[in-house]
């Protein structure tokens, strides 16, 4: 098993907003970096390929609100896994987030993966911190 921890960011926006953006898969293609392709989404689920490497299916399957979005792997993928956003309200426009990856790995492909996968999620809070900083970054994301 490997377990990744994204590092955590100081988000300008409500956990409320935060929440509703990391609900929807049709945001995320904004938080990904450009090795991701072939990107297709509903709100529920998502399929993508990693460009040179595989293909990845996810869906939501549960939802905390404010606080918390569990995303599990979903169809054909080539190993399991488990994606918590977390997201901690700092103030009422300001809220930390970070994200946790389990992967059930065999140790030679967790050595392998393990270092793209910690860019990945450190990528997408990033991204999510840089989006803040426009003010229609959340409001717009949601259609």
């Amino acid at each position: 098993m490997v377990n990744i921890k994204s590092e955590k960011k100081e988000i300008n926006s409500s956990s409320e907003e935060i929440f509703l953006f990391l609900s929807n898969f049709n945001n995320f293609q904004a938080l990904m970096p450009e090795q991701i392709v072939n990107w297709q989404s509903d709100e529920d689920y998502c399929t993508f390929t990693i460009e040179g490497m595989a293909d990845i299916g996810m869906k939501i399957e549960e939802k905390i609100f404010p606080e918390k979005i569990k995303i599990v792997s979903h169809g054909k993928n080539p190993f399991t896994f488990e994606l918590l956003c977390f997201i901690e309200a700092i103030s009422e426009k300001n809220s930390n987030v970070y994200l946790h990856f389990d992967a059930n790995l065999n140790p030679m492909l967790a050595m392998m993966v393990k270092k793209p996968l910690q860019n990945l999620v450190n990528i997408m809070v990033e991204k999510l911190k840089d989006g803040s900083k426009n003010a229609n970054f959340f409001v717009a994301s949601k259609f």
